[in-house]
């Protein structure tokens, strides 16, 4: 490392007049929406969508018939698009204003006075101070540097820091793994690199999501299905009915709206937008949405024990001699340690706070504290007289210390309590000289004190860990501190023991005997940062879906690596960047209701598409069989039957069986497993619930048909069924909804009072429309035909009887072979899944 001293001359920064002209010449580090998003382009991408598309055109063709009360299904449009640009907007706020929280604030010079702002108010040619843990936010040149190592491997994926001298090139999205200096801004708002990887990392986005991948399968699925579905209605109803244009038009809009499944994408947008705003709530920054789903999916937590099971904050509890120095003496070299320490962690922090006063000494040479090298050190002159105040050291024992040395062993024996042992010694040469080959520290190393620090276990972590054992997920304590003292305080929470704690240096460096020992074990102290990285990658080598959590510059390569990075608000900006998941309030035991509220997602959209694909297997079947049935009829000269509804009917029976009850179901609470093989779970399901209900509605149709042929309309204008054909229409309609009924219930389940309520609602206004005399004229039902409505009702109970049978076997099938291709099987019966 190159040690440069930090010259401040000709390098105050920009003053007031200088700062207002590049401001108004643009020269400002505008950033990109932080939600990626702009309000017109969340109301352009809810309205112009394909299926709004579908519904107008649709729509046009109804009121071009005169009958509008046949188009109300119009209303969706309204609906689909409102409340999508609604919870959007409400999800981007929560975003943009939980940013504003967790945003890095780079140090500026001013003036010659320093002074922190928003990364958007810095301009060309500020001069922007850093430290150890901090993120380059726009590129530059160096004009300052102390041993200043920075960590390009965000950007070019090189491992190792990169030493940095004045008049070297920094680049945003970098950051500085130790030492401290200041750099002039070269490059600032779109032209830096930084803007490219906000642009890139912070927006409001539903990409690499099982659910949303698996819904656009389907969709794909069901767009080819409609091609000869929308055909064969068209040309029967057309064609062959002989109905007249207007009747045909209705019966084909009324054929082809049930087969869009319109709410699908919809509610899927809303439960991701409301899950954003309530974890808001809880000061729980989302970068990306699909970690909403991806933590539900998490079955290795990997924790860092510093910041996450403990506060950040300690006390110096004891300074203990090995030497017989006096602890007076020893206070002065502490305080002059923390006093120069330009950027110093929690522990210097501590001793800055124990001993305020620090002596009148003056640095001739530094060496930062790094996570590979776990020492820090300091080289002090007396200003006064220009005498050698020696060369300290201060960091790990197992480090510094001979491991079989008295020391040593009291060193352990004080760290497997809990608490955090630091090593102050003092060695015969400079700090910052080159270590002999072998050697990890400059010259002879003489232990001179124990310096004893008490950690704050956080009185959430051992809830916080009791929730994740309850849902079999492993938990991993990663630290960089002494393993007995990790293993310690993990203990303290129930978790593993201090004898089982294992010390990183030994570790495997093979993937495979990794992955075996970090599965095995549940503490590990003296972790190096690419150690994290390399233990994460271990676990997902075996299949595991892994979370990471950490605060600090040495967690940044695990966090970017894992499936999920969780960083705390107060751990350091390059943390913050790389992480889908910032917890602002930094607490560990929001984890928790993140997995909540993912499990919600995920749950509730796997029932909503279950109704919404149930109810587009049956209008696709049902135009498939009233098309069918048509053609061949014609062909035989045994009449011809034209599609059994009008559109209002085909409205009113989405109203309670899908569109208000989907609605409740996606934003409702759900704590059941994440499970993988979403699509073959709703398609196993949605499938053969859809045939069902559409096989019974096709069979009643037919049999209440007058003269089980097709329905004769009196008039080629008319867009009114005789009441005989409004009779048959009504009875189908009741069989089919009584049915699409009972695959709610069952998809509801398991039951709750909110759930008993939403069902008894949804049948009780059923009950209404189809009784009561003046909902049976506006929507042109007619259930006075006593033979009709049994055959209806006898329909419906076969087809009832047939979804429960459905929703008993089908599940056991579907685990049967889930369990046969993973090998497991889960604790709740279904296929063999790790996940929570």
């Amino acid at each position: 490392m190159t040690q440069v001293s930090a010259d401040t001359t000709g390098n105050r920064g920009l003053n007031a007049t200088e700062v207002a002209q590049r401001v108004a010449d643009g020269r400002v580090n505008d950033l990109p929406d932080r939600s990626g998003r702009s309000v017109a382009d969340i109301v352009r991408a809810n309205v112009f969508t394909r299926i709004n598309a579908i519904l107008g055109v649709l729509f046009i063709i109804v009121a071009s018939t005169g009958s509008l009360i046949n188009g109300l299904f119009g209303l969706l449009i309204i609906a689909n698009s409102g409340i999508g640009i609604i919870q959007e907007i409400r999800a981007k706020q929560t975003l943009d204003k939980l940013a504003i929280v967790g945003q890095t604030t780079p140090m500026v010079r001013r003036d010659g006075q320093v002074v922190a702002l928003p990364p958007d108010q810095v301009v060309l040619d500020d001069i922007i101070e850093i430290g150890a843990g901090d993120q380059v936010v726009v590129d530059g040149e160096m004009v300052e540097a102390l041993v200043l190592d920075v960590d390009e491997s965000l950007l070019t994926g090189e491992a190792d820091p990169v030493d940095k001298t004045p008049g070297d090139k920094i680049l945003s999205g970098s950051f500085v793994v130790s030492g401290s200096g200041a750099y002039r801004a070269t490059k600032v708002g779109a032209e830096a690199y930084a803007a490219q990887l906000a642009a890139e990392a912070s927006k409001f986005t539903l990409v690499s999501s099982e659910l949303r991948s698996g819904i656009d399968q389907i969709l794909k699925v069901i767009t080819w299905l409609l091609v000869p579905a929308g055909i064969l209605t068209i040309v029967n109803q057309l064609f062959i009915s002989g109905s007249g244009i207007k009747a045909s038009l209705l019966g084909m809009v009324a054929a082809l709206v049930p087969m869009v499944p319109e709410g699908l994408v919809l509610m899927t947008s809303i439960a991701f937008a409301v899950g954003v705003v309530r974890l808001g709530q809880r000061k729980c920054l989302v970068n990306e949405l699909p970690a909403i789903e991806g933590l539900a999916r998490v079955n290795v937590v990997c924790a860092d024990k510093t910041g996450t099971l403990t506060e950040n904050g300690m006390r110096l509890a004891e300074v203990r001699p090995v030497t017989g120095r006096q602890t007076a003496d020893l206070g002065q070299v502490l305080s002059s340690l923390a006093a120069h320490d330009p950027r110093p962690n929690a522990s210097m922090q501590a001793l800055a706070e124990a001993y305020p006063e620090a002596p009148d000494w003056s640095v001739d040479a530094v060496e930062p504290f790094t996570s590979a090298k776990k020492w820090s050190g300091m080289s002090f002159r007396d200003v006064a007289s220009g005498a050698d105040m020696g060369n300290w050291l201060i960091g790990a024992p197992d480090v510094l210390l001979d491991p079989d040395s008295e020391t040593a062993a009291l060193a352990n024996e004080l760290g497997s309590t809990g608490l955090r042992i630091l090593l102050l010694a003092h060695t015969d040469v400079a700090v910052d000289t080159e270590p002999p080959a072998g050697s990890v520290t400059p010259g002879v190393v003489t232990a001179v004190a124990l310096v004893v620090l008490e950690q704050r276990v956080r009185p959430d972590a051992r809830d916080t860990l009791e929730y994740f054992a309850d849902q079999h997920v492993d938990v991993k304590v990663i630290s960089g501190d002494n393993a007995r003292s990790v293993g310690a305080v993990a203990a303290s929470l129930g978790l593993g023991s201090v004898e089982t704690s294992v010390d990183a240096r030994s570790l495997p460096t093979g993937t495979g005997e990794l992955a075996q020992v970090v599965a095995n074990g549940t503490t590990f102290g003296r972790v190096r940062p690419d150690q994290k990285r390399a233990m994460v990658k271990a676990l997902q080598s075996v299949g595991d879906t892994v979370a990471m959590t950490g605060d600090g510059v040495n967690d940044v390569l695990a966090l970017k690596d894992a499936d999920i990075g969780v960083a705390m608000g107060s751990g350091s900006s390059a943390a913050r960047a790389v992480a889908q998941i910032v917890l602002l309030d930094n607490r560990f035991a929001t984890l928790p209701y993140v997995v909540g509220e993912g499990r919600r997602v995920i749950g509730n959209i796997e029932r909503v598409s279950n109704l919404f694909l149930t109810k587009t297997v049956y209008a696709v079947l049902l135009a498939l069989f009233v098309g069918i049935g048509g053609v061949v009829g014609h062909l035989f000269g045994s009449g011809s039957l034209s599609y059994p509804f009008q559109p209002i009917h085909v409205t009113i029976s989405a109203w309670f069986t899908i569109g208000i009850p989907a609605f409740v179901l996606s934003l409702a609470p759900n704590n059941e497993r994440a499970r993988s093989g979403f699509v073959r779970r709703v398609l196993s399901q949605a499938v053969p619930n859809g045939i069902i209900v559409g096989l019974c509605t096709f069979v009643t149709y037919v049999m209440v048909n007058p003269g089980g042929a097709g329905i004769e309309i009196g008039s080629k204008d008319s867009v009114d069924l005789t009441p005989a054909q409004t009779q048959a229409a009504t009875a189908t309609l009741v069989t089919l909804i009584a049915v699409a009924l009972y695959v709610l219930a069952v998809v509801a389940r398991p039951y709750t009072w909110w759930k008993v309520l939403l069902l008894a609602i949804s049948v009780g206004a059923y009950v209404i429309i189809f009784s009561w005399p003046w909902t049976q004229h506006l929507f042109k039902l007619d259930s006075s035909n006593a033979q009709m409505m049994t055959v209806a009702a006898i329909s419906a109970a076969v087809g009832i009887a047939a979804v429960e049978a459905v929703s008993r076997i089908v599940p056991r099938i579907v685990a049967a072979r889930g369990a046969r291709h993973d090998g497991s099987t889960s604790l709740d019966g279904t296929a063999g899944v790790r996940a929570v």
